[in-house]
């Protein structure tokens, strides 16, 4: 009987040795795993905010091609339609609003009063018959909707990114992680409407 408690004497501290280890263990692993999901986390959220940046960029690249290309367009276009001065005039003030904007938004917001701009100087066609047969003009039609193809694809692709950067920040974890890596909201580039019921009455002197 007195052998068999000598026995639990002297066993027991070492069944509880083993147990703190195991436990040591468990808390250890538990903390890696946490700076493991952290780093993860942390991670996707600077990707995500870098993803943003790099497809306006190419944006840019293709807005800064259209940019370009209304100069050459507007003196086209004004031998024919000398009475547009109020149209050339709102396009050539949002061109260089763009130039001038210091923020995404400011350039998203330029760049959409340059499309309905765009929009109404390219349907002047219809109404000067002479412009429309003019070679000048419609190479640089031809070379503007390309453009404007092109930045349909840059927009959309803009977009998607800002839709997952978004959408991650609005998740419980993802939100804590952007929190933590100091990464906000991108705002989205919606065009605007194509302007073809907008464009603007002209009366033409006797």
């Amino acid at each position: 009987m007195s052998t068999g408690n000598i026995k639990n004497v002297r066993y027991a501290p070492e069944k509880r040795s083993y147990t703190g280890w195991i436990v040591l263990g468990v808390i250890v692993l538990i903390v890696i795993i946490g700076l493991l999901v952290a780093k993860a986390g942390y991670d996707s959220a600077i990707r995500k905010s870098e993803a943003v940046p790099a497809q306006w960029a190419q944006v840019e690249t293709q807005l800064q091609r259209r940019f370009d290309l209304i100069p050459m367009l507007l003196e086209t276009v004004k031998g024919y339609a000398a009475h547009e001065t109020e149209l050339f005039t709102h396009i050539a003030d949002a061109r260089k609003a763009y130039f001038q904007a210091s923020s995404t938004t400011q350039k998203v917001q330029a760049a959409n009063i340059l499309q309905g701009g765009l929009s109404r100087l390219l349907l002047l066609q219809e109404r000067y018959p002479d412009l429309k047969a003019n070679q000048n003009f419609l190479t640089f039609q031809a070379q503007i909707e390309g453009t404007e193809n092109r930045v349909a694809v840059a927009r959309k692709r803009y977009n998607q990114a800002v839709q997952l950067l978004n959408t991650y920040q609005k998740e419980f974890f993802g939100r804590m992680f952007c929190n933590w890596a100091g990464v906000g909201p991108a705002e989205y580039f919606k065009a605007t409407e194509p302007a073809a019921t907008t464009v603007p009455q002209v009366e033409f002197g006797d």
